[in-house]
């Protein structure tokens, strides 16, 4: 195993196995590359770590999943078409490269992906739209905003810092209706039956939204991609191949 540069050395994978690379694997947020090794030893693939996380260099500007995935495509077009499997945030930028590149695609596993929503968003309470208010009019300071922020705030979002918390907030209000929609290759969706971070129901909605979508739930497991998790992706990257 060794790190692979990829796109001019703008992004960096895990090398497992020969390359190039039969499977490329996008880890999820605040993880890494690294996440996939022990599910894909034995293979050839590579584990992107993907812009900000791990050993590759956070964006410069404000990304998007459609500017993860364009460059995901830049880096695996030499090689393509290829399986790509994708863990959460990874996931939403794989259906992303799916949809905009299927060329590039020939399979495509996800799992714990949160691409639709189940139930409606709530609402931030009214004591945090005044506090919003009065930092904004100069009445509360920015380090008690911030004090209020985290205490609203998922622990992913409190581990962010500088531009990728501005590239978390832009991507959980993204919506990929129409890149489900557009998905044409087959595709196998892998769950873990008690994963509250990507909900099972919600899950279940993205794989009908998916024409010829496989649809999996792996008893006892949630959202990270502990062994009994990991075994079930792996039986769908195989029989993707």
């Amino acid at each position: 195993m060794a790190v692979q540069a990829l796109a001019d050395g703008r992004v960096l994978a895990e090398r497992i196995g020969g390359f190039p690379p039969r499977v490329v694997a996008l880890h999820g947020w605040g993880r890494s590359g690294a996440d996939f090794v022990p599910v894909l030893a034995g293979l050839d693939a590579a584990a992107i770590h993907l812009p900000g996380f791990g050993p590759t260099a956070a964006p410069d500007a404000v990304w998007g999943t459609t500017d993860y995935a364009d460059l995901v495509a830049e880096a695996i077009e030499p090689f393509a078409p290829v399986v790509v499997v994708g863990h959460s945030f990874g996931g939403r930028v794989a259906v992303r490269l799916a949809a905009k590149h299927p060329e590039l695609v020939s399979g495509l596993v996800l799992t714990g992906a949160p691409l639709v929503r189940a139930t409606p968003p709530s609402k931030p309470t009214l004591a945090y739209r005044i506090a919003k208010w009065a930092n904004r009019v100069g009445i509360l300071s920015d380090s008690a905003m911030e004090s209020r922020r985290r205490s609203a705030g998922s622990a992913d979002y409190n581990a962010a810092q500088g531009i990728m918390r501005d590239i978390m907030v832009k991507t959980v209000n993204e919506n990929y209706d129409d890149d489900l929609a557009a998905v044409t290759c087959p595709t196998w969706l892998v769950w873990g039956e008690n994963d509250t971070a990507a909900p099972t129901a919600a899950g279940k909605i993205a794989s009908e939204r998916i024409r010829g979508a496989t649809w999996t739930v792996v008893q006892g497991e949630a959202h990270l991609l502990t062994p009994g998790l990991g075994a079930a992706v792996r039986r769908a990257v195989e029989e993707a191949l």
